[in-house]
């Protein structure tokens, strides 16, 4: 069969045979991944079809056995899923990642993408110029900028939190030592 003949056959035989794998399956998009297979795998031995003489039951043939074989590996995934008993809950990220992410959320695309590369995949230097196609000098630079404002973003949330963490009694009360009125207590 030629490559023109080929493609006829095809245009003929593929929504019959989707029809009657969808039949088979109950699944329309199955029949159709599976049909879709058989016709791949015939592209190759396409010369040898006018000798069998039956191109069209030999995709149906391959198609069929495809679709089988999809159903056994399904039915094979839900019994081990049965099998395996669901864990009880995943725990969220805790309060330290979600502040990071948070703090990476501030940096620019280029600077986040730096930092994440090197310290969160270790990637080194060269490796996330290469994947980011930067030169490595402008990698050096990403990070350290990336860094610093990281680390400003962090002082400024410890800072924040120490004056939180003060008892609003106390926030200006003069203490013991303190200057009240000109006269130390």
């Amino acid at each position: 069969m030629t490559e023109d003949e080929f493609d006829a056959f095809y245009a003929t035989a593929f929504p019959r045979l989707t029809g009657q794998l969808y039949a088979f399956t109950g699944d329309h998009g199955e029949a159709q991944d599976v049909v879709q297979e058989a016709f791949v795998r015939a592209w190759d031995r396409r010369r040898e079809f006018l000798a069998d003489g039956a191109p069209e039951a030999w995709i149906r043939t391959v198609a069929t056995r495809l679709a089988v074989s999809r159903w056994r590996r399904a039915r094979r995934w839900l019994e081990l899923v049965r099998r395996t008993p669901p864990t009880d809950h995943a725990p969220g990220p805790g309060p330290e990642r979600t502040a990071l992410v948070a703090a990476l959320r501030t940096l620019p695309e280029a600077q986040r993408m730096a930092i994440v590369l090197h310290h969160l995949c270790d990637l080194s230097v060269e490796q996330v110029a290469s994947e980011t196609g930067a030169p490595v000098g402008t990698v050096k630079a990403r990070l350290s900028r990336g860094r610093a404002a990281l680390a400003r973003v962090f002082s400024e949330e410890s800072a924040d939190l120490a004056g939180s963490a003060r008892p609003s009694g106390l926030a200006g009360a003069p203490g013991k030592g303190q200057r009240e009125g000109g006269r130390v207590r």
